[in-house]
């Protein structure tokens, strides 16, 4: 299959998505983005159309002496961070859009320490 073909593809699944899963100011939607180096994670209003907090293996949130990549020990602490950066702006109750990735490994890891911080899905 083509690179053109996979990305198309994959745009319809994240649209797809995005009919259904819907963030407001009470329960933001956290939006998770993996790419091969880094995981980004997003709590997005999409009714005002802003973001409302942010975390990234990339970020500043992040202590200087942890590395982290885009793998499933990563997205375990990642998810950990993110849950402090949401709590931080009063935020306990959000919608998961995982952007058309499975729900298994990086995904999987991420959302159930999001969950043992303390946000309800």
């Amino acid at each position: 299959m083509r690179i053109e073909e996979k990305q198309k593809l994959a745009q319809l699944r994240r649209w797809r998505t995005r009919k259904k899963v819907m963030g407001t100011s009470a329960r933001p939607r956290m939006a998770v983005k993996f790419t091969n180096k880094n995981i980004h994670v997003q709590f997005i209003d999409d009714l005002a159309g802003v973001t409302l907090a942010a975390a990234s293996t990339s970020s500043e949130a992040v202590p200087a002496d942890v590395k982290l990549r885009a793998n499933v020990t990563s997205a375990k602490r990642l998810g950990t961070v993110a849950a402090e950066a949401a709590k931080s702006k009063g935020i306990n109750r959000i919608v998961f859009d995982r952007s058309g990735a499975r729900y298994h490994g990086k995904v999987k890891a991420l959302a159930d320490a999001a969950r043992a911080a303390g946000l309800q899905f």
